[in-house]
C-alpha cells in the first residue's frame, strides 16, 4: 500500500498534504487572527505571551521563529533586542505578516520563505528556535525536528507550541463540542471558509498526545524535554536542549 499521511480525518498521499495545507493557509492569511480567536476563544494571545517568556529571549542572539507567518511570535521576540528570523512555507502568511510590521513600525526582522522539513540555514545558526500551532501542518514531524535541532547552536533550546488534549473532566467535551460544531461556522461567517476552519480543528484531534509529542522531541536528539500544559493541555508549550 502507498503510504498515507493524516490531513484532518482523512489520510492521504504525503504530497497532497503539502499543496492541501498550503491552500488552506493561503485562504486563512488575511483572517489568520480572527482564526485563532475563534479556535481559542481569544485566548492565543496570552498563551503567545506565555510562551515568550518561556523562550526567554535575549538581545544579541538569534531566533528562528518557523511557521511564524504573520509575525505574532516574532513580534514579541523582537522586543527582547534578539535577530529573529520568521520563516513560513506559505509566501501569503509571509506577505501579511512583513504588511503587519510595516504598520506596527517593527523592523530589523528577517522574513524567508522555508519548508521546515527542509530548512536552507546552515548547521549551528541559531540560539532557539520557535514553532507555535505550525508543527501540526508539518507532512513529516521527525524530519521538522530533526532539522531544528541540526540548525540549533550547541546549547541552543527548542520551544513548540501547540494544542493537545486537554484531561480535564468534562471540559474536553464541552471544547469539542465547541470546536467541531462551532468554529466552522465562525470561520463561513468571518472569512467565508468553512473547510480551511474544519480542517484546522480536525488536525489538532490528529496530533499526538503530550507525552507522546515529547517523545518525538527527545527522539529528534533534543535532552532535558519538558511539556507544560495550559487548560489541562487543551495546549501545551514544548520544550528541549540541544548539547
Amino acid at each position: 500500500m502507498s503510504e498515507t499521511v493524516s490531513f484532518g480525518y482523512t489520510d492521504i498521499a504525503p504530497a497532497e498534504k503539502t499543496e492541501k495545507v498550503g491552500e488552506v493557509f493561503r485562504s486563512v492569511a488575511r483572517r489568520y487572527d480572527i482564526m485563532n480567536d475563534a479556535m481559542s476563544a481569544g485566548m492565543h494571545r496570552l498563551w503567545k505571551d506565555r510562551f515568550v517568556r518561556r523562550v526567554k529571549p535575549r538581545e544579541g542572539e538569534t531566533i528562528l521563529d518557523m511557521a511564524g507567518g504573520t509575525g505574532d511570535i516574532a513580534f514579541r521576540l523582537a522586543k527582547s533586542g534578539a535577530q529573529v528570523t520568521v520563516s513560513d512555507i506559505n509566501a501569503a502568511m509571509l506577505e501579511v505578516g512583513m504588511e503587519r510590521a510595516q504598520k506596527k513600525g517593527i523592523e530589523g526582522l528577517i522574513w524567508s520563505e522555508q519548508n521546515a522539513e527542509t530548512l536552507s540555514f546552515d548547521d549551528k545558526s541559531f540560539d532557539a528556535y520557535t514553532i507555535a500551532f505550525g508543527i501540526r501542518n508539518v507532512t513529516y514531524r521527525a524530519k521538522a525536528l530533526a532539522e531544528a535541532h541540526r540548525v540549533l547552536k550547541r546549547g541552543g533550546r527548542f520551544f513548540c507550541l501547540e494544542f493537545s488534549t486537554t484531561l480535564w473532566p468534562g471540559f474536553k467535551e464541552v471544547y469539542d463540542a465547541y470546536s467541531h460544531k462551532l468554529v466552522p461556522k465562525v470561520g463561513k461567517a468571518l472569512a467565508g471558509d468553512e473547510e480551511s476552519y474544519r480542517y484546522l480543528i480536525e488536525s489538532i484531534r490528529r496530533f499526538p498526545p503530550m507525552d507522546e509529542f515529547r517523545a518525538e522531541i527527545a527522539a529528534a536528539g533534543f535532552v532535558q524535554t519538558k511539556v507544560e500544559p495550559m487548560l489541562g493541555g487543551l495546549v501545551a508549550i514544548h520544550s528541549g536542549w540541544k548539547i
